[in-house]
């Protein structure tokens, strides 16, 4: 059994990929720790975006266990467009109606999701690994999640929190289950 915890990063101050957190953003990470301390999993892995505000996110729980925190090119958020965009939640919600979709020297739903799947598949199949956490960014996640909820999609990525976590168990020749196992009273 694989045990994934996907967690949107916390409140941060821009989208910046050196945006810190927020003073709001800095408690969420305390409440995080507390709430991957009282799981009291033994934690394999902890892969992060590179992204500031995703490793200042799961930084306290890491720093209390004595646990790195990887990072992965592959988890930074998704490039919607290098150009400016006028209408850019259009532009994104499009992006889930048509996976392929893409912007000028943007990534498509595709693109994003294939990245997201190249870290899963390296966590499934190193042996060594059996409870993980990803910290990440909304965008991908939402695109991710989508695979293994089909409901998932733009409406759910608006209402989704900073921090969130997600749970993604995997058993060896069954389907993978995803469920939001974050409660918003803990943020």
């Amino acid at each position: 059994m694989k045990r994934i915890y996907l967690v949107r990063h916390c409140a941060a101050n821009g989208q910046h990929r050196d945006s810190p957190l927020t003073r709001e953003g800095i408690r969420q990470a305390a409440a995080l720790s507390d709430f991957f301390k009282e799981l009291d999993i033994s934690f394999d892995l902890i892969l992060s975006s590179p992204f500031l505000r995703a490793i200042e996110s799961i930084k306290p729980y890491a720093e209390a266990n004595g646990l790195t925190i990887k990072t992965d090119e592959r988890l930074q958020e998704r490039i919607l467009s290098e150009e400016p965009i006028d209408d850019w939640l259009e532009a994104l919600e499009q992006s889930f109606i048509d996976d392929g979709f893409s912007l000028p020297g943007g990534e498509s739903a595709k693109d994003v999701v294939a990245r997201s799947n190249d870290v899963l598949r390296c966590i499934y199949d190193d042996s060594s690994v059996s409870n993980a956490i990803i910290v990440s960014h909304g965008n991908l996640l939402s695109h991710f999640f989508h695979q293994f909820d089909p409901s998932f999609g733009f409406k759910q990525w608006k209402e989704l929190r900073n921090p969130d976590i997600y749970l993604l168990q995997k058993e060896q020749n069954h389907p993978a289950e995803l469920e939001c196992i974050w409660d918003v009273s803990q943020s």
